[in-house]
C-alpha cells in the first residue's frame, strides 16, 4: 500500500512540474506574442487619409508632394492609406471628404493648404479621437472661419485673438513655414546670377504666397544693393492656382518686353510662365518643391534656374513617424509650429531652402549660398515676414500690378 501511495505521489509531482513548465512556456510565448502584437497593433490602430485642398495629387506641387510623403511612409510601415479629393472648392466639400474618410475608419487625416482652416473649425470638436495634421494652416486661417462662426468679426490680426478659443486644439497639429526666407534666397540668387529684369507671378494673394513674394522682393533688393545696381520687377497675382490662356497672354507681354526670369509661385500657375518663357528663351523659378524636373520637362531643358522650397515631404513623413511609430502625439497636438532654419551650417537640413543639386550656380556659388544661409541663421541678414504693407526697397523698381484676373 505504501509503495502504491509513493508511486501516486511521484506521478502527481511529475504532472505538477509538467503543468508548471507548460504554464511558464505558455506565459513566455504570450508575452512575446503580446509585444509583437503591440508593435503591430499600434500600426494597425492607425489608418492615414490625405485630403487634397482644391487640386489633385498630380499638381506637381503641394498636394502631390504631401501625397507622396504619406504614401511613402505608409508603404514602408504597412499602414493603410488613402486619399480623397473634395467634390468642390469649399469648406463644406472639404468637410465632406474628411468625414467620408473618418466613416471608413481613417483616424489620421493629413490636410495640405491654408484652405483647411475652416475645415479644422468644423471637424476638430466633432471628431476628438481623430488626429489632424495640417500643413500651411496658420492661426489666421483658423480665425477667419472660427471668429464669424461664434458671432464675432475677425480683424485679420491674429495677435488680437486666442486661436484656441475657436477650435478644439488637442487633436490638431499645424505646421507653417517661413516662406519669406526661401523667397529671399531665390531672389538674391537670381540677381547675383545676373538677372536684372525680374517678375513675380503669384497664385492668389494669400499669406503664404505673399510671404514668398515679399521675401523675393527683399532678396532681389539686397543683391542689387550689394552689386551697386538697380533692377526692375513686375509683380502680379493670377488670382488662381493654375495657368490659363489669359495669364499666359500677360506672361507673353512680360517676357516679350524684356523680363528675363519669373518666380512662378502658386500650384500649377507655373504653366503660364513656362509657356511664355519657352517662346523667348526666358527663365523660371519654381516653388514649394524642386520643380526643375517638371518645368524643364514640360517647357525645355535649362529653363528652371532654382526653386524656393519648403519641407513639405519631411514635415509630413516625420510627423507620421512620430505619431504612429513613436507615440509622440503629445509633442505635436495643439501646436501651430513655424518651420524655417534649423541649421546655419547645413542648408539642406533646413525646412526652407533652394536646391543645392539643381540650382544653376555660376557667379553665385554654393559657397556663397552657404554663407548667406549662415548669416540668415545667425541673424545678420534679417528678412521681414510682414505682409501688411509692401516691402520698402531701394535698388529695385517694382511695378505692383495687382490681380491679373
Amino acid at each position: 500500500m505504501k509503495k502504491v501511495l509513493s508511486i501516486v505521489l511521484a506521478l502527481c509531482l511529475v504532472l505538477s512540474l509538467c503543468a508548471c513548465s507548460s504554464s511558464s512556456n505558455s506565459g513566455s510565448s504570450n508575452s512575446g506574442s503580446s509585444n509583437s502584437g503591440s508593435e503591430s497593433s499600434n500600426k494597425d490602430a492607425y489608418k492615414v487619409a490625405m485630403i487634397t485642398d482644391y487640386g489633385d495629387i498630380t499638381d506637381q506641387s503641394f498636394n502631390q508632394t504631401t501625397y507622396e510623403a504619406c504614401k511613402a511612409f505608409c508603404d514602408k510601415n504597412g499602414v493603410t492609406f488613402t486619399y480623397k479629393k473634395p467634390a468642390g472648392d469649399s469648406t463644406g466639400e472639404r468637410v465632406k471628404a474628411v468625414e467620408s474618410a473618418i466613416d471608413e475608419g481613417y483616424n489620421v487625416i493629413v490636410m495640405p493648404g491654408y484652405a483647411f482652416g475652416g475645415t479644422i473649425v468644423e471637424v476638430s470638436e466633432k471628431y476628438k479621437d481623430v488626429k489632424f495634421v495640417a500643413l500651411d494652416v496658420a492661426a489666421g486661417d483658423i480665425l477667419e472661419a472660427g471668429v464669424p462662426k461664434k458671432g464675432g468679426e475677425y480683424d485679420y490680426n491674429p495677435g488680437n485673438w486666442n486661436v484656441k478659443d475657436y477650435y478644439y486644439s488637442d487633436n490638431v497639429y499645424c505646421a507653417v513655414y517661413q516662406e519669406e526666407l526661401c523667397g529671399y534666397m531665390a531672389g538674391y540668387a537670381a540677381v547675383k546670377l545676373g538677372y536684372k529684369k525680374l517678375g513675380f507671378l503669384g497664385g492668389m494673394a494669400v499669406p503664404a504666397v505673399m510671404r514668398y513674394g515679399y521675401g523675393y522682393v527683399q532678396g532681389v533688393d539686397a543683391a542689387a544693393k550689394d552689386l551697386g545696381i538697380t533692377v526692375d520687377m513686375k509683380y502680379a497675382y493670377g488670382n488662381q492656382f493654375y495657368g490659363d490662356a489669359d495669364i499666359t497672354a500677360v506672361m507673353d507681354t512680360w517676357y516679350g518686353a524684356g523680363t528675363e526670369i519669373v518666380f512662378a509661385c502658386g500650384g500649377g500657375i507655373f504653366t503660364s510662365a513656362g509657356e511664355a518663357a519657352a517662346k523667348t528663351g526666358g527663365k523660371v523659378i519654381g516653388v514649394d518643391v524642386d520643380q526643375k524636373g517638371t518645368i524643364d520637362g514640360m517647357f525645355g531643358s535649362g529653363m528652371t534656374v532654382t526653386s524656393a522650397m519648403k519641407g513639405l515631404y519631411p514635415t509630413t513623413f516625420n510627423a507620421l513617424d512620430d505619431i504612429i511609430n513613436n507615440n509622440k502625439w503629445d509633442s505635436y497636438k495643439g501646436q501651430i509650429k513655424t518651420l524655417g532654419l534649423i541649421s546655419g551650417d547645413d542648408p539642406e537640413a533646413n525646412y526652407v531652402q533652394i536646391p543645392m543639386g539643381s540650382t544653376q550656380w555660376g557667379s553665385f556659388t554654393q559657397d556663397d549660398y552657404k554663407a548667406m544661409v549662415k548669416d540668415m541663421f545667425g541673424g545678420s541678414i534679417k528678412v521681414s515676414n510682414d505682409i501688411s504693407a509692401e516691402p520698402s526697397v531701394s535698388n529695385v523698381n517694382v511695378e505692383w500690378l495687382g490681380n491679373i484676373k
